[in-house]
This record gives structure tokens, sequence and C-alpha cells, in this order.
């Protein structure tokens, strides 16, 4: 599963592919503040707000965690499309 996400990465890079996510919706649902988040998984509260904007693309290791934290598969969390 690394491999693929690490493969995901490279595409995003190069824009053959884009990533939307439900971080905001989810972290919101469980009345989370982007500083808790943060906090839970050991980033800044920018770094969260850049994902929830989809201006970062978490690490594999950062999107499990993330998922985890908000009780979500990450699969759900974080959406990869191709793009034509």
């Amino acid at each position: 599963m690394l491999f693929v996400f690490f493969n995901t990465s490279c595409l995003y890079a190069l824009g053959k592919i884009s990533m939307t996510n439900t971080v905001k919706l989810e972290r919101t649902r469980i009345n989370l503040s982007q500083q808790d988040l943060a906090e839970k998984v050991n980033v800044s509260r920018q770094t969260i707000h850049s994902i929830e904007s989809g201006k970062f693309m978490p690490s594999y290791i950062l999107a499990i965690k993330i998922a985890r934290v908000l009780n979500i598969p990450v699969e759900d969390l974080f959406v990869v499309e191709e793009k034509d």
C-alpha cells in the first residue's frame, strides 16, 4: 500500500491525478477544531488547514493518523481521481 501511495504522490505532483478529502466535514462532525486535530496527529494547525483546502497532500502515514482520529477509513477520507 505504501508503494501505491508513493506512486499516487508522484502522479499528483505531475498533475495527472487530483485528491479530494472530507477532513473538514468529518472533523467538524465530531466537534474538533483544526488545532485539536493537529495536536492529535502531531502537526501544525496550518498543516491541517492546508490539507482541508486541498493545498497540501498528506503523507500516507499522516493520512492514516488523521483517519484514525476521525474514525473513518482512509480511503473514504481521501479520494484520488485520475485526470484525463
